[in-house]
């Protein structure tokens, strides 16, 4: 029987009661802060948006963030929200100084939702602002005013500016943690944009001069070929070189916006660089070839830009503004002039560069009849093959893409069997390893079509030819905690690492956490992940809990795996670390065996009791 349709049935939410309800269509994704996607650090690229604008409009020199767990604080010294209006812009919708256009004609910002989002989606948030040697202070839970100043405060102390702090509200987030690695690399993307800022995080001091050639300075892995070419103009800024990487590797910023998903700029910036090193060099180059090994930043200022999503993380827009280029003009005439003005006056640069680019068209070629032959065995392959159990919604879909769309690398038959049954089969696919891989370091790209799990394993991913049709935004790899797991474990990142960085780098891959121990009575049942987990359940579980070890994932029913996949699924980023080239750190771990490696292995030692001898009888 069909439920009754009336008047009552229609409903209207207030701002607030709408954006708690439906948070993604503001923040994107939740996430407790494993992925540099989830909403958390949404907030707070929210927040610090309002104080680079400042900035930009040339106010206040210096942003000061501090985060303690849970608890965030931005302080800035631009002008500050002028005080009347503080409550209004921290809790009206549609409700700010962007609208107009002279002011911010080319912020990020422009909808009037950012910090109300932010007020919403905390239990405690709180905004100040000092202007003109007075303050005026407003707090709020769950966007409900707990306190406000009425009238203004005297404080001829404080310097103008606007503070304001909040938690992200564990109703909606859960258990939450913002990651170092995560919020660095946002601040650093920040000061690399915005020359002669300073932010400073936890006391941690993020400046650039260079802009993104330090950008590129910072990120590039190893040596590059050649000094990086840094081309700048009004509303533009590029900067690009190559390295002996496999792919292309790119960061795109649209008005300060880290664009993670590119957009109409940085395909304009792919083409227009084809184009202009083609006619450089007078010869019919393959853009494949001329972009194999890139690594560029590009930042583009775009008055009025159109993003596909809340979230900001793809250029829609077409034009640079309502009466300017196309934005594929605008690069074309920029890369056009300055790179070929460039290159004329850098001629051993111009040299490096064309040598690459043939050295790319022979390994291009020397490739091609492999590629043949596996597309061949994989097509074969596909009808009995087994491997892909696959999801229906992806990555790359034209509609409705799915941000968790989760592809499960699994060991062995009985996992991939739990994990297969338990799965959600609209998101999450599941690819199974008939044991373990090859190691690949230090081969050629030959081995990614010659060894067929690798194949199979690219071409279920969609990433031979790069990232911007990669099918799932979640690569997890699901092996067991043991010594074989472990094994398994660094030789697909080391896969990864060699063939496909960028997958590692734009935040893709992922290690799944799953409970080691289950600790129940008739009432209760809790599942456990580390040694401390286990030992509060079995306090909650007295007098007498039922301790269970999971020794592998096959040992997990897939009643039970459900819980460890679905909404509460715990991931665990794989991180570059910081100061280490992916070269480096291959050679390290995966190279011959050294004194220093060894030496490392029993310094870092663990030895634990196993799990049945830590619990009393």
């Amino acid at each position: 029987m069909s439920a009754e349709y009336n008047e009552d049935s229609i409903k209207s939410l207030d701002w607030k009661q709408h954006i708690r309800l439906r948070p993604g269509m503001y923040i994107g994704k939740l996430g407790d802060g494993s992925s540099s996607d989830d909403g958390i650090y949404i907030l707070l690229k929210e927040v610090i948006d309002n104080s680079i604008d400042e900035f930009v409009m040339g106010n206040g020199k210096v942003i000061e963030v501090n985060i303690d767990g849970t608890h965030v604080a931005v302080r800035d010294y631009g002008r500050g929200i002028p005080l009347g209006k503080l409550k209004d812009c921290a809790s009206k919708i549609n409700t700010g100084a962007k609208y107009d256009s002279e002011a911010f004609k080319k912020s990020v910002g422009l909808n009037g939702v950012g910090i109300k989002a932010v007020n919403a989606l905390s239990s405690e948030f709180e905004i100040q602002a000092y202007r003109d040697g007075k303050t005026r202070c407003v707090s709020f839970s769950q966007g409900e005013v707990v306190s406000e100043d009425l009238k203004d405060r005297d404080d001829s102390e404080s310097k103008d500016g606007t503070a304001l702090r909040f938690d992200a509200d564990p109703e909606i987030f859960g258990a939450v943690r913002f990651r170092d690695d995560y919020v660095e690399n946002m601040l650093w993307n920040y000061a690399y944009l915005n020359s002669g800022l300073t932010i400073v995080y936890n006391g941690k001091k993020f400046k650039s001069d260079k802009g993104l050639h330090d950008l590129l300075d910072n990120k590039i892995d190893g040596e590059p070929m050649y000094p990086i070419i840094h081309l700048k103009d009004t509303d533009i800024e590029i900067a690009f070189t190559h390295n002996d990487s496999y792919g292309e590797d790119y960061y795109s910023f649209v008005n300060g916006q880290h664009t993670t998903m590119g957009g109409t700029h940085l395909a304009a910036f792919r083409e227009a660089l084809a184009k202009t090193i083609k006619d450089f060099y007078k010869k019919d180059f393959d853009a494949v070839d001329i972009r194999t090994s890139i690594c560029a930043a590009v930042s583009v200022k775009v008055e009025e830009p159109v993003f596909e999503s809340q979230t900001k993380t793809k250029l829609g827009s077409t034009d640079m503004g309502p009466k300017g280029p196309t934005v594929r003009t605008f690069m074309s005439n920029f890369m056009k002039q300055a790179l070929d003005n460039y290159l004329h006056r850098n001629p051993e640069t111009a040299e490096i560069l064309g040598k690459k680019i043939q050295e790319s068209e022979r390994n291009r070629k020397e490739l091609k009849g492999i590629q043949k032959l596996a597309r061949e065995r994989a097509r074969k392959a596909k009808v009995h093959n087994k491997k892909l159990r696959d999801c229906r919604i992806h990555l790359d879909s034209k509609k409705d893409g799915r941000l968790d769309s989760t592809l499960f690398i699994t060991e062995g038959d009985s996992a991939s069997g739990s994990i297969t049954k338990a799965r959600d089969v609209n998101s999450q696919a599941v690819f199974s390893l008939k044991g373990k891989p090859l190691n690949s370091f230090g081969l050629t790209k030959k081995v990614v079509y010659e060894n067929e799990e690798f194949n199979l394993l690219q071409d279920a991913l969609n990433i031979e030819n790069g990232l911007d049709d990669l099918r799932y935004n979640n690569v997890v790899i699901a092996t067991d905690a043991d010594v074989d797991g472990m094994h398994i474990r660094l030789l697909l990142i080391t896969f990864f690492l060699q063939f496909f960085p960028e997958l590692i780098k734009q935040g893709h891959l992922h290690i799944l956490q799953t409970p080691l121990f289950r600790v129940r009575n008739k009432k209760v049942t809790r599942y456990c992940y580390t040694d401390e987990e286990r030992r509060a359940a079995m306090e909650e579980c007295k007098p007498k809990p039922e301790i269970t070890r999971f020794k592998g994932l096959g040992e997990i029913s897939p009643d039970e795996f459900q819980h460890f996949i679905g909404k509460n699924i715990r991931l665990d980023p794989v991180i570059i670390p910081k100061g280490m080239t992916i070269k480096e750190m291959l050679t390290f771990y995966m190279g011959k065996n050294t004194p220093e490696r060894q030496e490392f292995i029993i310094d870092n030692l663990k030895v634990e009791k196993d799990a049945a001898e830590a619990i009393p009888a």
